[in-house]
């Protein structure tokens, strides 16, 4: 694999070593260069951070706002190592990592936060589910599973099935109703790793991001609602509407994993919560998450923010509101075009309270992240706030742009 230097204007020639050295403690790496990266470039310069990029394409998003970017496949180890020599720090955009190339490059120094050892348990969604219940946090019931196997006996529909790794935002995630949805499957599940589990019939879908300072210092930010369809974030509202009960069991949750897993970072997790008043742990993002990206705009301190505070040794800073409530709603490709939705952009920008985040990407397609909006308000009422957010999906799924 090869890589190439993109410069954004750094130039170490006439530096002496230890101003170089100096410099370094400063400047944070990151494993991606999507729109996550593209979030967190806005904040490094504001907490005065250097911020490294490798990423496969110019075009990424945020290459726009890193120091300098080395253009390489996500997975070439020596960009990598080129990273981690450059950089008092690597952090990651995303999970779909080789923590045994990665841990190579560990060995020989290289300063990963959060670590691989945070990481590992964390990759694959059967070890997730184990590494809950070694903490006594309840998670759907489940057993690893094969297309080929055949569903096992007791199981009843509906139920849902899950690639053990490298899915996201609804990839390798089936709920089936019925065997003849069962025996539709893609055949090319027959040598995918599994996660077979019980269907939950969930009140309501949670979220939580929790950060962590090496020195053990916790921030959990407000617990916030979700929509997900078909997997997929449509829209959070923050705070959720739920009792004190509730959200205690939320905020019980992130700290437990955050502080024996040994997060040094930040981390989202999904939950879901039953009729009965019971939190179950659906699934953990070891990064910045969707959920959380209504910090920008609503919190003292936002997910990115807190993130590099965590990992460059800064002070972490308060994740509270700063406003009665908040809805923030993913901008999601409808069609495959090139436009880039100027009309309604600048419809949601003139909304009262609207922050819109574009994300710059080349091209529109069905279920893309192209960008996403946040509405700031003076009251925290789950109706009033869901409102809003369906005006905002009719107003950008309608089919004109005009």
């Amino acid at each position: 694999m090869s890589c190439r230097l993109i410069d954004a204007g750094l130039r170490f020639d006439s530096l002496n070593m230890q101003e170089v050295q100096d410099s370094m403690k400063q400047r944070v790496g990151v494993i991606g260069g999507g729109q996550l990266a593209w979030m967190m470039g806005a904040e490094a310069k504001t907490l005065g951070l250097e911020l490294w990029l490798q990423t496969p394409n110019a075009s990424d998003p945020a290459v726009a706002r890193a120091d300098k970017t080395i253009l390489a496949d996500l997975q070439d180890i020596t960009a990598t190592a080129k990273l981690s020599e450059e950089c008092a720090v690597v952090t990651f955009e995303n999970e779909f990592v080789d923590l045994e190339a990665l841990g190579k490059l560990a060995a020989q120094g290289a300063n990963f936060r959060p670590s691989l050892a945070f990481l590992e348990p964390l990759l694959d969604k059967y070890d997730q589910r184990r590494c809950c219940e070694k903490f006594n946090i309840l998670v759907p019931h489940y057993q690893a599973w094969s297309l080929t196997d055949g569903l096992p006996e007791g199981w009843q529909y509906p139920l849902v099935i899950k690639a053990r790794r490298h899915g996201y935002d609804g990839k390798g995630t089936f709920v089936i109703k019925n065997e003849a949805e069962l025996k539709a499957l893609p055949t090319g599940l027959e040598q995918t790793p599994l996660l077979l589990e019980a269907f939950v019939p969930f009140e309501q879908e949670l979220a939580v991001m929790v950060a962590r300072s090496a020195s053990g210092d916790i921030r959990v930010f407000p617990v916030v609602e979700t929509q997900q369809i078909h997997q997929v974030c449509h829209w959070a509202i923050a705070p959720a509407a739920v009792n004190n009960t509730v959200e205690d069991k939320v905020i019980h949750i992130a700290q437990t994993l955050a502080e024996n897993l040994g997060l040094v970072g930040i981390m989202g997790i999904e939950l879901f919560l039953t009729p009965a008043g019971e939190v179950l742990v659906n699934e953990i993002a070891p990064r910045t998450h969707n959920s959380g990206h209504f910090s920008l705009d609503a919190c003292q301190t936002s997910q990115f923010a807190m993130q590099l505070q965590a990992i460059a040794g800064l002070p972490l800073g308060s994740p509270d509101l700063l406003v009665k409530g908040a809805v923030m709603v993913n901008l999601l490709g409808f069609e495959h075009s090139d436009s880039d939705y100027d009309h309604k952009r600048q419809i949601l920008t003139q909304m009262p309270d609207s922050h819109v985040h574009w994300y710059g990407k080349a091209g529109a397609s069905p279920g893309r992240k192209l960008g996403h909006v946040t509405i700031t308000s003076p009251t925290d009422d789950r109706s009033t706030l869901m409102a809003i957010a369906k005006k905002i999906e009719r107003l950008w799924y309608a089919q004109s742009d005009e």
